[in-house]
This record gives C-alpha cells, structure tokens and sequence, in this order.
C-alpha cells in the first residue's frame, strides 16, 4: 500500500471513529454501518481521481458530486432521474426530509428514536461533509493537521448533546483516530525522503521493528491521550443556559428501563412562529370553563443560575384507579371534578402526557411511567402521544384569595428544595422582586404583585422574536430589554418568588385552546406555553399568568379592592399571532406606500467576506474551507431568507391603532411578494385596489381568496389614507389564504421554484446596492478635498 492510500485510509478511519461519538445520541445505531460504506465509497473516487491524476480543484469537485449521488441514492433513489442523478423532486425530497429531521430533533431529547430517515440523512450526510473535508485536507493537500478542525467540529456537535456516561470512550476513540492519521501523514512525509530511518541495525532474519520517530510518535500521542483524560477530572464542568432547555425527566425505577422523554422547550419559539398553526390536540370536556383549560406537559423544578429542567427524579408504575391526593391541597378547598377526552395528531410525538392539573385518573393504552412529584406520566421504551385518544380525570381547584392570603408556612423540606438559588444568580433579580412587592403584606400579594408587573405594569411587550437566551444574565437582560414571550416571563418570575421565600417551579404545556362549533376544544401549535407555579400551603401548587396577552389570569389573583390591574379572566385573550408587532424585516426595501406610513425600518448592513491574498499553506486551506462552506450555505440561502421574512411580516404583532399601517402593509408586501414568487410581477403604478384586481385576475383566484385579497388591500389603503387607521384582525390568516389560492393556480414547477429560488429575494440586492449609493454619496464630498492636495491624484 502507497503512502498516500494509507492516509487516505486513516482518513476514513479518523472520521467513522469521530462519528461514533454520536452513536449515544441516536438508538438504533445501525446508521454508522450505512455512513461507514457511503464513506468508503466517497474516499475512493478520491483516491482514483489522485492516481489518474486529476487536478485537486477536480479531484474534490468528484468527491463532492459522489457524496451528492450517493445521499440521492440512499434516501431519495424514487424521485431521482434514472434512480441516480437528484433532480427538482429529489430536491425537494431531500429538502422535505431536512426539515423533518429538524423538527425530530427539536422534539426528541437523547436518545432520539431512529424511526424516520429525517435524522438518519442528517447524521449520514453530516458524516460524509465532515469525511471530505477531512480527506481533502489530510491527503488532497497533504496537511493532515488542519484536518483535525472537522473533526473537532464532528467531536464538539456529539459532546454538546451528550449526557455524560462514557463522554470519555468517545474522546479516547477520537482522539486515537486523529492520532493515527498524523502518525500515517508523518510517516508518508518520511518516506518520500527515502527508507525511514533511525533505529539499531538488524541482524540477518531478525523481524522488522517500528522505526525510532514512529515509536517516538506512539509514546507521545499515548502521553497525551493519558493527560487529556486525566486533567478533566480536576476541572469544574460547565452547565448550559438560563433559559436552555431541559434534557431529562429523571430515571425510572421499578423495572421501568431507561425513558427518552421529548424536550419540552427547544422548539416552544420555533411552535410560536410557525406559519401554519397546526391542530396538535382536539378536546372534549365537561369542565365549565375551558378558557381555564391547561394542558400541562412536565413541571420545571431543578434552577442552578443557568438554566430550569426537571429534577431526576424515581419514577414508578400508574396507579390504578384514583392518583393520590396533590401535595398540599386541603379538604376545605373548593373543587370540581372534570373528565376531559385528548386525542393527539397523528404527526405529534410526545413522551410526555399533556394533561389537565392536577390529574386524578388517567385512562390511556401503551406503556407510561409515573412521575409522582409533578404528577406526569412519561412515555416507556418510546411510547409516545402519535394518534392516541385518552380520558383524563382532573381536579379543578377553585381557591379563594382569602384561603391562599392566610396560607401558612409550607413545610421546611418543600420551602428548602424549591427555593434553592445559586449564588450566580444577578442581584437585580432580588432587588426587582423586592421592589415591585414592597407593599405586599403575605406570600399571596406578593405573588400577584409579581404577575401584575410582567402582565401589565411593568411595560413589558410580548415578542417571540427575541432569542431564549442563555447564561446567568439572561434573567437581567430580559429584566432590562422587558421583551419577551412566554419562557422569559414565566422562568423570571418564578425565580423573583423564590428569592422572596415562595416555592416556584415552571410548567410546560398548551394554554387553553379555541373552542369549536362541535363543541370540542381546537389546541395549535402556536397554543405551546410555559406558566409559573407556586405553592401554597393547604392549596398545593398553584398556577399565575404573568405573560400579556396569552391564557388567561386566574379568578383567585383578582384582589376584590376596585382599579386592579389584573386582567380579567372572562375576557378572551388575544393570539400572539393577531398582534402587530415589528415593522417589515429590514432587508426588504422600502416601498412609497411605507414612507408614507413612515414604518420603514433600518436595514442592518450585510457582511461581505474579504478575499485574502493567497498565500500558500494555511491560507488555502482556509480559503477552500470557506468555498466549501459557501457552495453548502448560498444555495438555500434565498428560500431561507424569504420564510424568515414571511414569519416576520405575518407575525407582526401590536396593540393599537399606532402600529395598524407598519401591520396592514407588511401583510401587504408579504401577499405582493407571494404573488411575484408565483409569476405575478409587482406593477408600482397601480393603487392597493388595482393591484388587488390585477392579482386577483392574473392568478384565477376563487371567491374566498380573492374576497381575502381585497379585505388585505383595504386595510393598506385605510392605513394610507385615513387620518387614525384602525387595527384589522385577521390579516394574517387572509395573506395565508390569498397564497393558497396562489399556489393552487399554477404548477409544481412553479410551486417549487417559488419556494427554492423565490424571485422577491432580489429585494436583499437592491437593499445593499441602495445602502451602497448611500454610503458612495457620504463620502465623496468628505473626498474631494484631498483630490486637490499634490501627490494624492489617482
């Protein structure tokens, strides 16, 4: 075997061995034998091309259109011409299992079942861009060392997710890989100098022993594995975010084997800004009020400074029959008993059980484990809610604000656990908590004090736009910015009750959803919430309502004293999504129509990456580096750029006539926009109504959408011409059913070409090219003075 072929093997090797690192991450781990072949594969076209010989530029090039060939014959062969070659339907099909994957893993927390081949394509195709860089660089242009850069990448995505365990036989196998790649590199760099040398001389029939620089290398790279091991177990480990989310639900007991439960908060945001709201739950009920009607998943009790996730707690068998009586909850508290019927999407997989709380029966076929602390009931070996219909009996718990006003002391070892803090917790959290309740005489005012200022004293605007955030300052950060949605208000205000004395914790599930004509209760997406709970004793646990314009605060924190502020629980609360908010994204231009309304935004300049001046070694290598990274991330950047817009300008949400015009013409531009990606081009000179008839007319639309159209276009001319526009509900959902009809009127072809190369995207161009005039304009008088000064003409 040459030299070069040995590296390229160790090449191959070093990547599968780094892979392995996500092996705990997913269950079955049958996907790294199909990576394992698909890799080889791809290496060997590399290998072929460097014998024949091909340039390098090419030699990559065929690597890459093999990688390409092989992920089109693993996972799209039916849509693919011939069976081979990825044509628009195998692009799309490609595209469709992306998105899956990445809705699979926001659901999922480890290990994530492999039962789609979501996951499995972006575990395989990762492996196979992380194996060509690595090859590219180890043996196309012979720098092994670089090589370990993609393979840190690989290693770091794995320890990221992991859990712990063996974190430790994942780095040794690694790190081993690596190694053996730069003892193969130094190896083929000796022998091109001729025989390796060093060593005594061997005698006549003696065996041929590892040369002195190759065992040298072996001594040192064991040395170092040994330290790499060993150092970490002095060092402090490193926690993620305060406002990450929670990976585990504690460990079974009881022969009930290990539990995969979905993670309840890394895709909360993502559920608030979906385009579609989509029905996850239908129920039915006999309780008097749905508009009470939680649905909770899993309870958050476990705050060390930087993040809430659920403590580890045993898990057991589900009671048969009645559930035990809650912790804390009376016999001289007012209840109701209710029975609720769930039935779960066939498309939603969830470990945990969305139930009303407290839960006091449950009736639901597979197997489920018991979590008597929250009261949850946990999927078992993959259980999950996919199109499962179960009865849920709960408890509707009606205190007074008298009984939780004269709630005594809870006792010691509850009050201790769930008012634990960490001492990195910022002290304006403490000092904001003690301020707003000054005037609080028991725990009760104090927790309604608390709700009162996120809910509507304290100037806070709801924004699902606003990054989770992470860190031991994201609590004063949000204190500070008081913007936010749901995660940010219920995780400050339960760590405020807890530096107050009040046991808190945070629940995560569905506010209640919107009622139907069956009389069933409808629960979307964009319903996902997360609430705080606090204890009271001879109550129990106790939910509040701090986030504005979501649920519905509860009967119990209205003080009877006239002019309170809280908001009243009979009235509806308003969606998130029928509440304007920003301004049109700022890389979409501005139009006339938005000068007048004066609601153009700021465009944030766009990064232009700066060509070096290619030099040799490193530079190339970051040069193709950053190629490589830009041939990946430019193709999908336009369609990428237009859902980010149209989740903007459809999301846009305000609370009174100031923001009806930036609302009604960013729907406005959204639906012209729509209309251009399908074919339709926009026409400036026409008024909001004459381009509504002209879209209405070019895209056959029927009455409904054209009805939509038109209700869109005279809200941008109210917002144009009237003194004090007024906010129109619904525009949303009529730029949603405009580009139904849209889409309805023309072909695939068109459908896919809107979606993957949507024409509006040139507004991005003509942004930078008009800040670019801008820019050319402010600086050339700040010019013309030193073109007059001698020796500085050119």
């Amino acid at each position: 075997m040459s030299g070069q072929a040995r590296v390229a093997l160790c090449a191959w090797a070093a990547t599968l061995m780094t892979a392995c690192a996500l092996l705990p991450l997913v269950d079955p781990a049958t996907w790294i034998v199909q990576a394992g072949f698909l890799l080889a594969v791809q290496s060997g076209v590399g290998a072929v091309a460097r014998r024949v010989p091909l340039a390098r530029p090419l030699t990559v090039a065929a690597q890459a259109v093999t990688g390409v060939l092989l992920l089109t014959v693993a996972f799209a062969r039916q849509e693919a011409l011939a069976g081979l070659i990825p044509g628009p339907e195998a692009v799309g099909r490609v595209g469709a299992l992306l998105r899956q994957g990445a809705d699979d893993i926001a659901r999922y927390a480890i290990p994530a079942p492999l039962e789609s081949d979501g996951i499995r394509l972006m575990l395989v195709g990762g492996v196979l861009v992380i194996g060509l860089l690595v090859d590219t660089l180890a043996v196309t242009f012979r720098s092994a060392a670089p090589a370990g850069l993609p393979l840190l990448a690989l290693y770091s995505v794995a320890a990221g997710l992991s859990e712990g365990g063996a974190d430790w036989l994942w780095f040794l196998l690694a790190a081993a890989g690596y190694l053996t790649l730069l003892l193969a590199e130094g190896r083929d760099r000796l022998t091109r100098w001729g025989r390796v040398f060093g060593g005594p001389q061997r005698t006549a029939g003696e065996p041929a022993g590892p040369s002195a620089p190759m065992r040298t290398g072996r001594r040192i790279g064991a040395f170092a594995l040994g330290i790499a091991l060993v150092v970490p177990l002095a060092l402090p480990a490193l926690e993620g975010g305060l406002l990450d989310s929670a990976r585990t639900a504690g460990n079974g007991g009881g022969g009930g084997g290990t539990i995969s439960a979905v993670n309840p908060l890394v895709s909360l945001r993502d559920s608030l800004n979906v385009d579609e709201d989509r029905e996850v739950l239908s129920l039915t009920t006999d309780a008097a009020d749905v508009s009470d009607l939680y649905l909770r998943i899993v309870s958050l009790d476990d705050f060390d400074g930087t993040t809430w996730k659920p403590s580890k707690r045993h898990i057991t068998s589900v009671p048969d029959g009645a559930f035990p009586t809650p912790v804390g909850l009376g016999p001289d508290v007012e209840r109701r008993q209710t029975v609720t019927t769930v039935s779960a999407a066939d498309w939603y997989a969830q470990d945990w059980l969305p139930m009303p709380y407290p839960p006091s029966a449950v009736r639901v076929a597979g197997h489920w484990r018991y979590e008597p602390v929250g009261m949850t009931l946990v999927g078992d070996h993959g259980q999950n809610t996919r199109g499962m219909t179960y009865e849920v009996r709960s408890l509707d718990v009606r205190p007074t604000a008298e009984r939780l006003a004269a709630a005594p002391r809870p006792p010691e070892g509850l009050l201790r656990e769930f008012t634990e803090l960490p001492g990195s917790l910022p002290g304006v959290v403490a000092e904001t908590a003690r301020e707003v309740t000054a005037g609080a005489s028991n725990a009760y005012e104090r927790a309604v004090a608390l709700q009162e200022f996120f809910a509507t004293e304290g100037g806070f605007v709801y924004d699902t736009q606003v990054e989770v955030g992470s860190g031991s300052q994201a609590i004063a950060r949000f204190l500070r910015t008081r913007r936010g949605f749901c995660v940010h208000f219920s995780f400050s205000m339960a760590a405020m009750a807890r530096t107050l004395g009040i046991p808190a914790r945070v629940a995560v599930g569905f506010a209640p959803g919107t009622p139907q004509g069956d009389g069933s209760v409808s629960v979307g997406l964009r319903d996902a919430h997360a609430w705080p709970e606090l204890y009271f004793e001879g109550v129990g646990w106790t939910r509040f309502e701090p986030t504005p314009t979501r649920g519905s605060a509860p009967s119990y924190t209205l003080p009877e004293a006239p002019g309170s502020a809280v908001p009243d629980p009979a009235e509806p609360s308003r969606d998130a999504r029928a509440e304007p908010s920003a301004a049109p994204s700022a890389s979409d231009g501005c139009s006339a129509e938005d000068k007048k309304a004066e609601a153009c935004a700021s465009e944030s300049a766009v990064a232009v990456p700066v060509a070096g001046d290619g030099g040799p070694g490193g530079y190339a290598v970051l040069g193709w580096t950053l190629a490589g990274l830009a041939v990946l991330l430019l193709p999908p950047a336009p369609m990428l750029w237009r859902l980010r817009t149209r989740s903007v300008r459809l999301g846009a949400h305000g609370r009174g006539a100031a923001d009806a015009a930036p609302h009604a013409l960013a729907v406005w531009q959204e639906l012209g926009d729509t209309a251009w990606d399908l074919g339709i081009p926009p026409d400036g000179s026409l008024t909001p109504r004459g381009a509504a008839g002209r879209i209405v007319r070019l895209g056959r639309l029927d009455e409904e959408a054209a009805a939509a159209v038109h209700r869109v276009a005279r809200a941008v001319e109210e917002a144009l011409y009237a003194p004090r526009p007024r906010p129109v509900e619904g525009l949303a959902r009529d730029a949603d059913r405009a580009a139904a009809g849209l889409r309805a009127s023309v072909g695939r072809g068109t459908r896919l070409r809107a979606r993957i190369a949507p024409r509006s995207a040139v507004r991005v161009v003509w942004a930078v090219s008009a800040r670019w005039a801008a820019l050319r304009d402010r600086v050339r008088p700040a010019l013309r003075p030193l073109r007059k000064v001698p020796g500085l003409r050119g």
